[in-house]
């Protein structure tokens, strides 16, 4: 007789496993058992149905038992649940959850590929009925019904991870008041909060409530509406959805001797083989070495999990193939705004006391003279000797996902920063620029790795004196300057520099900042030269300001359908439309108030710009030039700000020709 596979679970590893054998094996029987009533089914879309991006339940489903038998010649049993494994006598004993009969099936390998289960914390509420986890299909109809037929109007979410994330934007979409909960400061954790604060204003502008540093201590039910207690208060609700974190699945597991560890995932080695060479395991109840780090972790990702099945088929068919690690890259919708990680973040970095240095860039998603580009933050990581590349992180609008590939293949590949700065990429003005965002990325690195460059971050600008022993200078221009700047900041700026030299004292150190780092960079060469100790700014005001916010900024709402004709009509007069989308500072500012001083009483100049600090700056009548703004709107990135013009005359005499 052949020999005899078992696998246990048949979502995404164990699915991907079944296929593989059977591509290399033609002969060997396969059994395939699944708790559940679903096979190979698209858990990571399951979100978008409940929010209607996904129409169709069948869209779901990748195959069917029925299918994946007739292409596999697998023997696919759902509803068939494994209690336990008998390691002496090689069995697995299953429940036939239909009927209740328990048998035993024997295997000569078996793959364990059981997934993890949604955390329940130990707090009063949460196993109430309106309190909802989204891990299967089932879990998704139970939601969507609910939606459906009993109509609520608020939801809490309870945990700001990538489910919590999506189901906050597709209950928006849906029409629920959407507040959501996290019990650190940021959500998305393979973010760092710098990056993540963008994500937070995003969801905000999109009407979902961010209550971070909260935790959730109960859950009742008063007056017909769940009633969730945080450290502060009360939140009334009629729904809630529970999306703090998964655990491994791996109870049958330890009963029968597998090592697990501390976490209680199945320990295995770089070909998925547990400490019983005929066992192995796969996926979400598997534990992985980061590829970055070394370190043994979690990462329940859908990409691991198949080609963990890839790799244990392999070796049990004598393919010789090993797991190399996995390095966490991961990308995420939320509303128009893309979010994208791979390799190391920062916290990471400290908590493993890992040598690194860090950059910050913002690049357009392509040639910024062709219309719709819109920017992106790219924040890349690095070993300060090496250059080694050891995680990036990016957050924008349209482009994000090619990059963070790029980025995550370099990676794989020991690449250095300087590598970026060489690597040759596909350019077209609709596609990218000359200089790709990768290679900026890398070249921005790369002066920080060969000393060209000293950097301050964001975090250190609090801690810096405000006595004069040092020199805080902003080398933006002074209508950039107006709209908002550093405390404690003075304002030279770039091109007036050089014949200002002289103002400055070369026994003092000298932090410089710009919009975006840029003209900082430039600031500081100058001045390095010059004999001065400088130090830049990485991300500029654009990052500060993203972290630490402003004051006053325009409320931009979700884009609607107002066509430029219409606000002139209701304005009283004609419209003048300014588009400075994809340009670099400090040329929309200057473009803005040119057209504003020749405006006209009652006129409104509709100004769109990729520069967010610009747009949310505008609201400051030192830089709008006797106009007042009427409306702000984000759409995919692009910033669209009308501004009506009331005080006839009125002139910014700061931008000269020339200057």
């Amino acid at each position: 007789m052949g020999r005899k596979i078992l696998i246990v679970g048949g979502v995404a590893g164990g699915a991907s496993a079944a296929a593989r054998l059977r591509r290399l094996d033609e002969t060997t029987e396969i059994v395939m058992l699944e708790k559940g009533e679903y096979i190979s089914f698209a858990n990571c879309g399951l979100p978008y149905y409940i929010g209607g991006e996904i129409k169709e339940k069948s869209a779901l489903t990748l195959q069917t038992p029925q299918s994946f038998h007739a292409r596999f010649n697998i023997d696919v049993r759902t509803s068939s649940e494994a209690v336990a494994i008998d390691r002496v006598h090689k069995t697995v004993s299953v429940k036939d959850k239909k009927t209740g009969r328990i048998y035993t099936e024997n295997y000569d390998k078996l793959i364990l590929s059981m997934g993890a289960e949604p955390m329940r914390p130990p707090v009063d509420g949460f196993e109430l009925e309106r309190v909802f986890t989204l891990r299967t299909i089932p879990d998704t109809y139970r939601i969507k019904a609910y939606i459906e037929e009993r109509t609520p109007k608020s939801a809490v979410i309870i945990g700001g991870g990538y489910i919590g994330v999506e189901m906050a934007e597709n209950l928006k979409k849906s029409g629920l008041d959407v507040t959501l909960i996290e019990m650190t400061e940021q959500v998305i954790a393979p973010l760092d909060y710098d990056m993540a604060s963008d994500v937070h204003r995003h969801m905000e502008e999109n009407g979902v409530k961010l209550l971070l540093n909260h935790t959730v201590r109960s859950i009742q039910i008063k007056k017909g509406k769940l009633a969730v207690t945080v450290n502060n208060g009360e939140l009334l609700c009629d729904m809630a959805v529970l999306a703090v974190g998964v655990r491994p699945e791996t109870k049958i597991a330890g009963e029968a001797g597998l090592a697990l560890s501390s976490r209680g995932a199945v320990i295995v080695d770089a070909f998925m083989r547990t400490n019983d060479k005929d066992i192995y395991a796969i996926g979400d109840c598997a534990e992985t070495e980061d590829f970055v780090t070394g370190e043994k972790t979690l990462i329940p990702l859908a990409g691991p999990a198949n080609k963990q099945g890839r790799i244990a088929a392999d070796h049990i068919c004598g393919e010789k193939n090993s797991y190399t690690g996995t390095q966490g890259s991961a990308i995420l919708k939320v509303f128009d705004m893309t979010a994208a990680a791979t390799g190391m973040n920062e916290k990471t970095a400290k908590r493993m006391g890992i040598p690194y240095e860090k950059s910050f860039t913002y690049s357009a998603s392509h040639a910024g003279y062709y219309p719709g580009a819109a920017n992106m933050s790219v924040k890349v990581l690095f070993h300060p000797q090496t250059g080694k590349l050891l995680g990036a992180q990016l957050v924008g609008y349209e482009g994000v996902d090619k990059r963070c590939d790029v980025l995550a293949t370099a990676i794989r590949a020991g690449m250095t920063v300087e590598d970026l700065t060489r690597l040759e990429l596909c350019y077209a003005p609709p596609y990218s620029s000359a200089k790709d965002p990768v290679n900026m990325a890398g070249f921005v690195a790369e002066n920080i790795l060969r000393g060209k460059v000293k950097n301050i971050h964001w975090h250190d600008i609090p801690e810096l004196p405000r006595d004069g022993s040092v020199q805080l200078v902003d080398v933006r221009n002074e209508l950039e300057y107006a709209g908002g700047h550093i405390g404690g900041f003075i304002n030279i700026p770039l091109d007036s520099l050089r014949g200002r030299l002289g103002e400055l004292d070369k026994r003092k150190k000298v932090y410089v900042t710009c919009q975006i780092g840029l003209r900082g960079y430039i600031a500081a060469r100058i001045l390095m030269q010059n004999g001065f100790e400088t130090y830049n700014l990485s991300g500029g005001y654009r990052l500060y300001q993203s972290i630490f916010g402003t004051d006053g900024p325009p409320p931009f709402t979700k884009a609607i359908e107002t066509q430029a004709p219409e606000i002139a009509e209701q304005n009283g007069g004609r419209t003048i439309t300014l588009d400075t989308c994809g340009m670099a500072c400090p040329k929309p500012m200057e473009k803005l108030v040119s057209v504003l001083n020749e405006a006209e009483n009652g006129e409104t100049v509709l100004f769109r710009t990729t520069d967010r600090t610009l747009a949310q700056n505008l609201e400051n009548d030192r830089v709008s030039a006797g106009s007042r703004v009427d409306k702000a709107q984000n759409d995919k990135g692009i910033y669209t700000v009308w501004l009506k013009k009331e005080e006839d005359g009125k002139k910014d005499e700061r931008y000269k020709k020339g200057e």
